[in-house]
């Protein structure tokens, strides 16, 4: 097996079938991917106006990618093992900006209000990356590293880095994290994965819109499940598994995740649907991923120990 490491000379803003691949590997080859943060660095001081550092920049979310992954094929599964996160620097930049957020007005939740003031917060860490601290605010949180956007390419149609989906995206999941197992589907040849948007840390649904954004080297490996076609992303740990869905309304997003979670039980697992459906009512898990991109992404599970029928 081989190390590759991928390290962005310019960054891609869309999950896109169209951009030639940073670099080719084979199913086991380890990937290292180096990715910035949210803003591609434009943020670094708790002086500065989101509105203004920003105004060049034509999107966020920078992706490093795409890796082809040699043998992937539409209608297989792509098996991303995430193996590490290291953070690149010792801060963590997050902000409140101008129409944008779980509680304010935005571009597409319109009122008259006028937008909140905008602040920048600087989150230092002390001890290698274990915790941040806000001296503004005057506490410091554990580090909980994962990634805001793991994708494969859509089909046909390059989506903006913003967009969670079905093909994964911004999903801004903290399940997206080391030890655990992203699936995702293929609709290319290669699969074309892209990764980014690393966080230190970041609270359910990302209320404000922005999480502890932070530069770092992510290492991945992968493996394909041959013939094996998914409809939503789907994520593995030691003890759960769990299914992504993305959408507008919430409850759609809701309904997405639990409807595949079933379909996961009963393929898998053995399950009737209805026993499944009966099951999850009474220990199923949902929490929201995030209530502020172009459509909002929900994480249903349910505990393994669950799954072994006696």
């Amino acid at each position: 097996m081989e190390t590759y490491e991928v390290k962005p000379e310019f960054y891609n803003y869309m999950f896109s079938p169209n951009l030639e691949p940073a670099v080719k590997v084979n199913p086991g080859d380890k990937v290292v991917l180096y990715t910035d943060d949210a803003f591609e660095s434009r943020i670094t001081s708790e002086s500065q106006s989101p509105k203004s550092a920003t105004k060049n920049a034509k999107f966020l979310n920078p992706q490093s990618g795409p890796v082809y992954i040699n043998g992937a094929e539409p209608g297989d599964t792509l098996v991303v093992n995430f193996e590490s996160i290291e953070f690149t620097r010792d801060w963590a930049v997050s902000c409140i900006m101008e129409y944008f957020g779980g509680l304010q007005s935005t571009g597409t939740t319109k009122t008259l209000q006028k937008p909140l003031e905008e602040r920048v917060y600087i989150w230092k860490t002390h001890d290698g990356g274990k915790t941040f601290t806000s001296d503004r605010i005057g506490v410091t949180v554990p580090a909980r590293p994962f990634c805001g956007t793991c994708a494969t390419a859509p089909d046909t149609e390059a989506i903006q880095a913003l967009t969670p989906g079905p093909f994964g995206g911004n999903m801004d999941v903290p399940d997206v994290c080391p030890g655990h197992k992203i699936l995702l589907p293929v609709h290319n040849p290669g699969a074309l994965f892209y990764i980014g948007d690393c966080h230190a840390g970041q609270g359910q649904g990302e209320l404000c819109g922005v999480a502890l954004e932070i530069t770092a080297k992510v290492t991945v490996s992968f493996d394909i499940i041959k013939g094996r076609a998914l409809n939503w992303p789907r994520i593995e740990s030691e003890d759960k598994i769990m299914s992504v869905g993305s959408a507008k309304p919430m409850e759609d997003a809701a309904r997405i995740a639990y409807a595949d979670l079933i379909q996961w039980m009963a393929d898998d697992y053995g399950f009737d649907a209805l026993d499944a459906y009966e099951l999850l009512s009474q220990i199923g898990g949902l929490y929201v991923g995030n209530m502020v991109d172009t459509t909002y992404s929900l994480v249903a599970s349910i505990e393994k120990k669950y799954l072994k029928r006696t």
